[in-house]
């Protein structure tokens, strides 16, 4: 008898992530782990030689077609975001790993002495400090399901008033942190976990005395909340989700009454209007010639767009186009002078660069800021996909959208296929 070859439809990204009982309002899963398409375990352990170097440009074309096998995606996501020079030895980065877990313990440690419920397993909604530095007194923490709300102890609480302006700027964010903890991802059976919530608050609240200039913002938590799923040790999520913030901290800036991120919107709206004026001027014409509508799925990278598997499918294309092997060297001051440092790349070497970065590479105008690396990184192709589905979308939306809320439902399933 004949036999007839099916093609493998593949497996639903979310269901390697647990979804709890009941949520069904949560966007359904689009993309598929396939084998031959996705970076598989075995295509990821062939990278590397026996000393522990990485040939990444091996994996980025599979990657950018069809994304990363869920067991490995962590481990490759911090080769994708800058952790680790892809030209270092297992011994090398191991040596990495333990220095950056041991100045993560040091600036959780000084994080706890200025509040020590950081580190304590708990974590606050309520606010402790008022904008003068007054100490509000027992602060709770509301914990969900079964739990009751546990009360900070008081050798735990403030006692006179703060004057150091930088500590009552972060103490004055950790209740909206908690705040926006308890609403990230709560369809996944992950966040049911009391430990892992106060982890992630952990994290975030560390980050926002790490990096002063830019503190917390709003939407960092969904930036941040893979990480604390995909990586086991709190330090390494902590330093994945810091260098994926050297990307994005610019969008989270906030100066006068702007964000960074409208900026980008800027640029988004004039590379609209070249590429379809008729559109540009009716998005002008319902009151979205500001582009709007697009600032959230620009500021966490459609996470509130896509279901939590599709949208770490999408980051990771993105990062395989995006990718350049110098992103460790860039973020960490290190001078590299390794094959891609060449005067003319090699056909070989070239392949180690992401195809988007390819391009970038080739039309740059002048060198990366070391200081400041995001205000030498070209833009990313976030705003270019976004323009490129409106384009797609373009005569449905000339044809049917009345008002903003007609432009905002636009079908984003076209993303992947451009990215």
């Amino acid at each position: 008898m004949m036999s007839i070859c099916r093609k493998d439809p593949g497996i639903p990204t979310d269901s390697f992530y647990e979804i709890r009982a009941g949520c069904t309002d949560i966007p359904t899963t689009k993309c598929r782990i396939k084998a031959g398409k996705t970076l598989s375990v075995k295509r990821w352990r062939a990278a590397f030689t026996t000393e522990g170097y990485l040939d990444i440009g091996k994996c980025l074309n599979r990657i950018y077609h069809g994304g990363i096998h869920p067991s490995i995606r962590g481990e490759v996501w911090e080769f994708l975001v800058g952790c680790y020079d892809p030209k270092s030895t297992f011994d090398e980065r191991e040596k990495i790993r333990q220095r950056r877990r041991h100045q993560y313990a040091e600036l959780k440690e000084s994080c706890s002495r200025m509040f020590p419920v950081v580190g304590s397993g708990k974590f606050i909604t309520a606010r402790v400090i008022t904008a003068n530095g007054d100490p509000i007194p027992d602060p709770v923490v509301p914990l969900e399901t079964n739990l009751e709300n546990l009360p900070i102890p008081q050798s735990q609480q403030m006692d006179s008033r703060e004057h150091d302006k930088e500590i009552v700027q972060w103490k004055l964010a950790l209740h909206q942190i908690g705040l926006d903890v308890v609403r990230t991802d709560r369809s996944l059976m992950f966040y049911e976990k009391q430990e892992n919530l106060a982890e992630l608050w952990d994290v975030l609240a560390a980050y926002a005395w790490y990096d002063k200039d830019v503190g917390y913002g709003q939407g960092m938590s969904d930036i941040c909340s893979p990480m604390i799923m995909l990586l086991e040790h709190e330090a390494d999520a902590f330093w994945c989700f810091e260098r994926l913030m050297h990307r994005l901290r610019g969008n989270f800036r906030c100066t006068g009454n702007s964000v960074g991120v409208e900026a980008q919107l800027d640029i988004l709206a004039n590379v609209n209007q070249v590429v379809n004026p008729k559109l540009h001027q009716h998005l002008e014409h319902l009151g979205g010639g500001g582009y709007l509508f697009a600032f959230r799925m620009l500021m966490v990278l459609f996470r509130r767009e896509f279901s939590f598997g599709d949208s770490l499918y999408l980051w990771e294309m993105m990062w395989a186009l995006e990718y350049d092997p110098k992103l460790f060297s860039l973020y960490d001051g290190v001078e590299t002078h390794n094959k891609y440092d060449a005067h003319k790349p090699t056909r070989k070497s070239r392949r180690q660069y992401g195809k988007y970065e390819r391009a970038n590479r080739r039309n740059r105008v002048g060198p990366r800021s070391e200081s400041r690396p995001e205000s030498g990184t070209p833009l990313p192709i976030s705003v270019f996909v976004v323009a490129s589905v409106l384009k797609d979308r373009s005569e449905k939306l000339l044809r049917e959208a009345r008002g903003l809320d007609d432009v905002v439902k636009v079908d984003l399933l076209t993303l992947f296929g451009k990215v």
